[in-house]
């Protein structure tokens, strides 16, 4: 059931302008992993069953459910004007990816920033080695957030250059 509890006054927060993309992305994994529903925008949608299988046609529905859910809190917490162009798409997935389209060149730009902020940043003479962990842990999620394919292996080689 859509409702707004702790989860969702996260997206209410940082409602999607435009600029904020990555950080409402992130946001929105986060809310859809918790509610169950991140599936639908890594999973393509199971055939409609033809024949009534029971395990088909619940796997088909459940889907289809779930979709729908995640399509209302993406449109729930994002600019009205973007609601408007997204909101007779047909998939979650579908509207994500387009919105990864409008904001792409945006996100390549970051994705560089951070990139050279992971390879470059070295702790500072008597600074915090907590605080210094801490960015050095956030840059590679951050990364993959804007959608970098940086193995495990990959990353804990950058971070100890």
């Amino acid at each position: 059931m859509f409702s707004f509890d702790p989860l969702t006054s996260i997206l209410n927060k940082n409602k999607l302008e435009g600029p904020n993309y990555v950080d409402w992305k992130r946001n929105l994994d986060i809310v859809l992993t918790a509610e169950g529903y991140k599936f639908v925008i890594t999973e393509e949608c199971p055939e409609k069953p033809e024949n009534d299988t029971n395990d088909q046609v619940k796997a088909y529905d459940k889907w289809v459910k779930v979709d729908e859910m995640a399509r209302c809190y993406i449109l729930a917490y994002m600019a009205n004007v973007l609601q408007h162009q997204h909101q007779s798409m047909g998939s979650a997935y579908d509207m994500l990816e387009s919105l990864k389209k409008m904001f792409g060149e945006k996100n390549r730009a970051a994705k560089q920033t951070t990139m050279k902020s992971l390879l470059n940043t070295k702790m500072a003479e008597g600074s915090s080695v907590r605080d210094h962990i801490l960015k050095m842990m956030s840059l590679p999620n951050e990364l993959e957030v804007l959608g970098a394919v940086i193995d495990k292996e990959s990353q804990v080689e950058m971070v100890l250059l």
